[in-house]
């Protein structure tokens, strides 16, 4: 087993493991992915001030996230087809947060249920929701996370229509996949994903089949899911929603300062600035680029998160001197999960814990609660 010292390291193993059109879908963005680049980018272009002589004793990482204590200001992001990095991915990650401390969000587009994961977990988990066509379809599957003791909905608004990645139309990852020459013979290189995908029964959208209206199997699962993202969806939508679930809400997709003001006040909990990892619109502002404003004009009013190119704790830690309350992570925990299932899910919170941690320290602070915009050398 290779020396893991950090997320890239991770990223390198589950490329050599996971089969090609799975990684690809991971890891790529929209169009040429300039976007995808940035979010990673501008991160590196923000300089940390390094303080010495300061007292680094008794160090905490510690916060809350939506009135829930979380180890680190981390959780991980809802990410689609999760189960397919690995073989019942949702139920291993979903451990591997709960051990650590940190929370976990369920995609609507998860392998594995609501029900699978809740039934393997101990302590409640988010849920990641998309708007449908099918209101009825919706109804139920609020009513499936109330049942199963979800602590909060995500609502992610920034996918009323699918933005082009061509990775995905070149690799013909479809629902079924295609099985294409050029995939049976990757697939042969990946012998252990193999094994492991044949070992378990969920191999299907779980929150899904069997539970939309027409949708018993994976045939009639693709033309349901590309004909039922709605391009109508409204704040209407959002109030709807809000009182339907009844808990803690957190809008996902907020890029611009006009659409935070609405989303404060929508009356939701938390709004997470976000460009859905680059895999929307190309050619947007970077996550980090957009926090600074973002944070300013509603952070007094709404829990101001994000996500989009973190891949280290040096980049949490960037994320709330310049106002976030917490951050999500959705490609580093995959990397971790393709390379070493649940163990690489650990190891990635560790990476990044760690990093958040010393990082700190060397900025001359010892609670990630009173860090500010004094430890940047650069703040925007």
């Amino acid at each position: 087993m290779p020396v893991i010292t950090n997320i890239e390291d991770l990223r390198l193993l589950a490329k050599k493991r996971v089969p090609r059109m799975f990684y690809d879908y991971a890891d790529s963005g929209s169009w040429t992915e300039s976007t995808y680049r940035a979010n990673e980018a501008d991160f590196q272009a923000i300089k940390l001030r390094q303080r010495v002589a300061v007292n680094m004793a008794n160090r905490s990482i510690r916060s809350t996230m939506v009135g829930e204590d979380v180890a680190m200001p981390v959780a991980l992001a809802p990410t689609g087809l999760t189960g397919m990095q690995h073989a019942d991915g949702e139920i291993l990650a979903a451990r591997a947060a709960e051990a650590f401390g940190v929370p976990f969000t369920l995609s609507t587009m998860s392998i594995c249920s609501i029900e699978d994961v809740a039934a393997r977990t101990t302590k409640p988990f988010w849920l990641q929701l998309y708007v449908m066509r099918d209101r009825g379809f919706i109804e139920r599957l609020i009513d499936r996370a109330k049942a199963a003791r979800c602590s909060a909905l995500m609502l992610t608004l920034d996918l009323q229509i699918l933005g082009q990645r061509h990775k995905d139309l070149k690799n013909g990852l479809s629902a079924p996949p295609k099985p294409t020459l050029a995939n049976l013979v990757n697939l042969a290189t990946k012998p252990r994903w193999c094994w492991n995908m044949l070992k378990t029964p969920r191999r299907s959208f779980g929150n899904i089949v069997g539970h939309a209206t027409g949708v018993g199997d994976l045939s009639s699962l693709s033309s349901w899911t590309a004909e039922q993202f709605d391009p109508a969806l409204s704040w209407a939508d959002v109030e709807w929603i809000k009182k339907r679930w009844g808990g803690k809400l957190i809008l996902k997709g907020i890029l611009d300062e006009e659409d935070a003001r609405l989303a404060a006040n929508s009356g939701a909990d938390a709004l997470i600035v976000s460009n859905h990892g680059g895999r929307q619109l190309d050619g947007a502002m970077s996550s980090i680029a957009a926090l600074p404003g973002i944070a300013e004009a509603v952070g007094q009013d709404i829990e101001v998160w994000m996500d989009g190119g973190i891949r280290s704790g040096q980049d949490v830690l960037k994320a709330v001197a310049l106002g976030a309350k917490g951050t999500l992570i959705g490609r580093p925990f995959l990397y971790g999960l393709g390379a070493m299932g649940e163990a690489g899910v650990t190891r990635c919170l560790e990476l990044i814990a760690r990093e958040l941690d010393l990082t700190m320290a060397f900025c001359g602070h010892t609670d990630i609660r009173h860090v500010g915009r004094d430890i940047l050398l650069r703040p925007r």
